[in-house]
């Protein structure tokens, strides 16, 4: 999976290197592992695009309306901006001991928020401006700080893991990551109320959105305990007996 990113940190030829990768990946999308790639990132990025904006909106709920919108506003512009930085640094981060396996980890605890929104097993106020927040199950911040503070930890996380799971999930296609970690840009900065507000109206999409997340946090946690550059099961084994003199 780290050699399918080197395409990144060697800069792929440019532009033209870039859309080549991704016009390659798109003429075999009939590919049932091609396919099944993208279905698995465009899922991702609808879903954590989503949740998202849930998780900012439901923290932003116990404040006046002034202050909840521009926390609302503070979240999204957060939460975008740190799409497009650890985008940029995907290569340098899938190569970092453990952070796969971290990022699993995190993604699991995402799918357990999203399962608590599913159900409906967790009701809170909400905030007007972001329809399926009431039912995040999270607690309202008290003041401006605290809620701005609690949004950032959360954008932090979840920009990290929507990441790292279409990575994850792209695997040994280049430019269906390219493509992935594009539209998790442009979800985030335009869509990401009005896809909160479908998945509340439809069900069904979430639970097949929270099925593909755990499916693809397994597979981030199994890579990173087993993979030979990153894995934690590295940590212990026994360093090879050193070439004797």
């Amino acid at each position: 999976m780290i050699e399918s990113l080197s395409f990144l940190a060697t800069g792929a030829g440019g532009i033209s290197g870039i859309w080549q990768l991704i016009v390659q990946d798109f003429a075999n999308i009939g590919s049932p592992a091609v396919l099944s790639a993208f279905g698995q990132v465009l899922m991702i990025d609808i879903m954590l695009a989503g949740d998202n904006a849930i998780v900012v909106g439901a923290l932003a709920a116990g404040l006046p309306a002034e202050q909840r919108r521009k926390v609302i506003l503070i979240g999204i512009i957060a939460a975008l901006v740190l799409r497009i930085v650890f985008a940029l640094m995907v290569t340098q981060l899938m190569q970092v001991v453990g952070l796969i396996f971290a990022g699993g980890l995190l993604l699991l605890w995402v799918s357990w928020r999203m399962y608590r929104e599913i159900s409906h097993s967790g009701e809170s106020a909400g905030s007007e401006e972001i329809e399926g927040d009431e039912r995040s199950g999270l607690k309202a911040a008290r003041s401006f700080a605290g809620a701005a503070w609690a949004v950032a930890l959360a954008d932090v996380s979840m920009s990290l893991d929507n990441v790292l799971a279409v990575a994850g999930a792209a695997r040994e296609h280049p430019g269906i990551l390219i493509v992935g970690l594009l539209l998790s840009v442009a979800l985030m900065g335009i869509a990401a109320n009005f896809i909160a507000r479908y998945i509340d109206r439809y069900r069904w999409i979430a639970w097949v959105g929270l099925l593909v997340i755990l499916w693809v946090a397994g597979r981030m946690i199994y890579d990173g305990i087993v993979d030979h550059e990153v894995g934690v099961l590295q940590y212990f084994m026994e360093p090879s007996a050193a070439p004797a003199d």
